[in-house]
């Protein structure tokens, strides 16, 4: 008896030993923020909370959610959250906090999004391309003057849009940019060529630092709003930056929702002939990628849901600003897609969730990718462009 019982014992802390190590096995970590809308409601509130959390977590008021992520993606308004969390200020830390980011976007939106009227009678109405174009000069641009490109980022950066030239997706990358200035573009335009929406911007053309690439782009959100399943698949094929990462097992996801599009109820899109408009078709497109991917993505992580989080609030009111935003998105309890169709209401808030994924996301260390690649390395140019 006494024998069996030391037996029993030996064993129990050999499984929780083994339990332990295949915990705290070092992960791939993936955030991914999503386009649509213009004030980026859903994913501010949840970023600035990620953010809050893992400087409680760590303890270091200094902390950033660049520091503990492996790879950021996003798509639209959420790119230009992605780009600002993530670009290099010059000392090889953020160029924004997430609270700094969400502000930036919020204090100057009407710039970003300034919306005036175009056509022969001034009937259609279309935001100022000008005006978006000041902005995003300003913001990714140093304090000595210099002009910050996809390599300039403290973490690898994806960013899709739809390039009209080529009528396929092209996806902007610092490990593209960092093999040839052929994939090379300033950050601000990258940025703008994602949220080129049609029928509200006009296609937006841009070209790479040596001229050998060029693109006329449309928001990224009418093929990848929800940009998760591109970073996914790129983590498991670069194998440069991620030479660990064999399978999804390998991977800590975060992917952050941005609300349903305007025109929430189905009344609000079709017109009073019963027909849809071609800005809510725009909407149901948006809506309906990010659906998809997260079913996807779903089905992916189906043996261990903790590993995959998507924070999304389906409930929310348009024109909830401020502290008062923050808490109703966080408030709202989450959603979980099931494997093969359908969602579950949990009894978890979106806050609680953050939360927990940080409880995941810290003991597992700081990132220990290299920062943005040394310009001075010397790159093989393509012999043709992309």
């Amino acid at each position: 008896m006494e024998l069996s019982q030391v037996t029993l014992e030996i064993f129990s802390k050999l499984e929780q030993k083994w339990l332990s190590h295949c915990e705290n096995t070092k992960r791939t970590r993936i955030l991914s923020i999503d386009g649509g809308g213009t004030s980026a409601i859903v994913a501010g509130a949840s970023l600035m909370h990620l953010e809050d959390q893992i400087r409680l977590k760590t303890g270091d008021p200094q902390a950033r959610i660049a520091d503990f992520f492996d790879l950021i993606a996003g798509t639209g308004v959420g790119a230009l959250l992605a780009a600002m969390i993530s670009a290099d200020d010059g000392s090889g830390r953020p160029l924004l906090s997430a609270r700094e980011a969400v502000d930036l976007i919020s204090v100057r939106n009407s710039d970003l999004f300034n919306l005036r009227s175009a056509g022969v009678f001034r009937r259609r109405r279309r935001y100022s391309g000008k005006s978006m174009d000041k902005v995003l000069k300003e913001v990714f641009k140093r304090e000595d003057g210099a002009v910050l490109t996809l390599k300039d980022t403290c973490k690898p950066l994806l960013i899709p849009c739809f390039d009209l030239k080529s009528s396929a997706p092209f996806v902007f990358s610092r490990a593209d940019a960092s093999e040839s200035p052929s994939f090379n573009f300033e950050l601000w335009k990258v940025c703008r060529a994602t949220s080129a929406t049609p029928s509200l911007f006009k296609p937006f053309c841009l070209t790479s630092l040596d001229g050998k690439t060029s693109c006329s782009a449309i928001d990224g959100g009418l093929v990848m709003n929800n940009p998760t399943a591109a970073a996914v698949t790129h983590v498991l094929h670069n194998k440069r930056d991620f030479p660990s990462v064999n399978a999804v097992e390998d991977l800590l996801v975060l992917s952050l929702g941005n609300g349903q599009s305007r025109g929430d109820c189905r009344g609000q899109k079709l017109r009073y002939d019963g027909e849809c408009s071609t800005s809510s078709v725009v909407d149901i497109v948006l809506d309906g990628v990010s659906e998809t991917i997260d079913q996807m993505l779903g089905n992916a992580f189906c043996w261990n849901r903790t590993d995959y989080v998507r924070i999304q609030a389906n409930g929310l009111v348009e024109g909830v600003v401020g502290p008062r935003m923050e808490d109703e998105v966080l408030k709202e309890r989450g959603v979980e897609s099931l494997p093969f169709g359908g969602k579950r209401l949990l009894t978890e808030t979106n806050g609680q969730r953050i939360e927990n994924f940080v409880q995941r996301l810290v003991p597992s260390g700081r990132t220990s990718l290299p920062p943005s690649p040394c310009k001075e390395s010397a790159v093989s140019p393509l012999a043709t462009g992309r």
